[in-house]
């Protein structure tokens, strides 16, 4: 199977045998690295992850001697996974294509292998971006240390990571002020995830702009919906006739979740006591 042509292949059409083929060309160490990295990054989707591609993921993860893009991958694609895990539980294994002992599994080699020292910096980036979203006790001490950093790509990194983790609104208040793009796409979706009110008049002019970047926009869109629903019907509506298709869904998928947001218990509104992001 030629890997290159499935990048243009929606998921529910790869053939059958996808997941053996990314097993295999995972385990073959003398297969072409640019096949191995489409594998490993093929491995993470829902149709194709399963034990047996975890455990493949993992490996490459821990060999210190596989290039460190392909291990920085590997790291990344164990996160969605991770994520619905989480989110889902294992009340009923069809819900969720990997078992608990697995998950947990994931979650001890992304720590043990964090708190490596000579693990290459790239590799434990990945590690903690795809970690948190399965949060555990450690991820606010790592995330805080990240943002403290002098270094711009592990500040991104732990700006990602505060759309995971409660408590660092004030952090991701003044990640909205960065000069760097990718940060402040970060910080706006973070600010989203958590109804971050105080970021309000920022992410709001963001929607309002004309001269915000579309990727930028998107994300504001959403935001806004978390932060205050009510006001975000008023600021969207007008978008929905956007002549850009992607906003236009944008603004409509926004605009449905601010009226679900407004039907909630009054009770449940602005719950500090909520451990889990609005996302």
């Amino acid at each position: 199977m030629d890997l290159k042509i499935l990048q243009n292949t929606p998921p529910w059409e790869w053939p059958e045998d996808a997941s053996a083929t990314f097993l295999n060309v995972l385990r073959d160490t003398q297969a072409a690295e640019p096949d191995r990295l489409l594998a490993a990054e093929f491995a993470g989707d829902f149709v194709a992850i399963n034990d047996e591609l975890v455990a493949a993921l993992l490996t490459v993860l821990r060999n210190d001697v596989e290039p460190e893009t392909l291990r920085a991958k590997a790291a990344i694609s164990l996160g969605p996974v991770l994520e619905h895990a989480d989110t889902d539980g294992f009340e009923d294994p069809d819900d969720v294509p990997i078992t608990e002992p697995t998950f947990h599994a994931i979650q001890q080699t992304l720590h043990k292998l964090y708190l490596d020292a000579g693990v290459p910096t790239e590799v434990c980036r990945r590690i903690l971006e795809a970690s948190v979203r399965a949060p555990q006790d450690w991820h606010a001490d790592a995330a805080r240390t990240a943002f403290d950093s002098s270094d711009e790509e592990w500040k991104l990194t732990a700006v990602f990571c505060m759309q995971f983790v409660r408590g660092f609104d004030g952090q991701i208040l003044a990640a909205l002020n960065s000069k760097n793009p990718d940060i402040h796409y970060e910080a706006v979706c973070a600010a989203g995830a958590w109804a971050v009110d105080a970021s309000w008049p920022h992410i709001s002019a963001l929607v309002r702009s004309k001269r915000t970047d579309k990727q930028l926009l998107l994300a504001a869109i959403e935001a806004v919906a978390w932060i205050r629903p009510q006001e975000a019907a008023e600021l969207l509506v007008d978008l929905m006739d956007s002549a850009d298709e992607d906003i236009a869904e944008a603004a409509y998928e926004a605009l449905a979740m601010a009226g679900g947001s407004l039907g909630e218990d009054d009770d449940a509104d602005d719950d500090d006591d909520e451990d889990e992001p609005r996302r």
